[in-house]
């Protein structure tokens, strides 16, 4: 479960599951951020101010006027990891992608000498897990891709990615929920809206620990989910 507890500043703890980056691990990780969600909303911790779940570990920021690190600890060490429920938690849902929206496929299908369709296909039946949502607000970081579309970043990052850019790099699938510079390999473009800043109890659709799967659409569908 957790390796390692370590303090970072007056008013932080990191929660270190390890080095390694897969669905086991970071099931933990997610089961721990919604636990701590739970709790804080149960009115049982009070003074944390931020958990923030990454591929392996988790940072708890917290008011040292209200509680400190001592206190924090104690409750981490108490919690026994096997009554905590991933699945009670965790959403799938189904994304629309429009390939012809991509940047990258031509590039991508020389280099892993395989057709477009293919990349699309093994794209399209991959469930893939959300690791974390981190870089820009709504932004997700999911696997696992198979490693027949394994590629590396982009030797130069682009300037600007288009908001709803779905870009592959190694095991991991992203969607950019705003335009934003990026290195990763374009294959498509969603319609679908990350992040709404409407929304204040929910502002994110997706959350650690939920899956997506991709539906393929056309240029005309997309603009019509765009547009609604």
């Amino acid at each position: 479960m957790i390796k390692k507890l370590n303090n970072i500043g007056d008013c932080g703890i990191v929660c270190d599951f390890g080095e390694e980056v897969n669905h086991k691990i970071n099931a933990n990780v997610i089961k721990l951020f919604h636990h701590i969600k739970k709790e804080v909303l149960r009115g049982n911790l009070s003074g944390i101010l931020n958990y923030t779940p990454s591929y392996n570990k988790l940072i708890i920021n917290f008011d040292l006027e209200k509680i400190n690190s001592s206190k924090i600890i104690d409750f981490l060490k108490s919690i026994d990891f096997s009554k905590l429920s991933l699945s009670q938690d965790s959403k799938k849902y189904i994304i629309p992608v429009c390939y012809d929206f991509e940047m990258d496929l031509e590039n991508m299908s020389k280099t892993l000498k395989m057709s477009k369709d293919e990349i699309i296909n093994i794209h399209l039946n991959t469930d893939f897990f959300v690791y974390m949502v981190g870089f820009i607000p709504g932004h997700p970081f999911m696997g696992d891709l198979s490693s027949k579309l394994f590629l590396n970043r982009l030797k130069t990052p682009r300037v600007k990615i288009p908001a709803g850019s779905v870009g592959i790099v190694e095991k991991f699938c992203n969607i950019y929920p705003y335009e934003s510079p990026g290195g990763w390999n374009i294959i498509g473009r969603t319609p679908t809206k990350l992040f709404n800043k409407q929304n204040e109890s929910n502002p994110c659709l997706l959350s650690p620990g939920d899956t997506v799967k991709f539906k393929s659409v056309s240029k005309k569908e997309f603009e019509k989910l765009a547009n609604e």
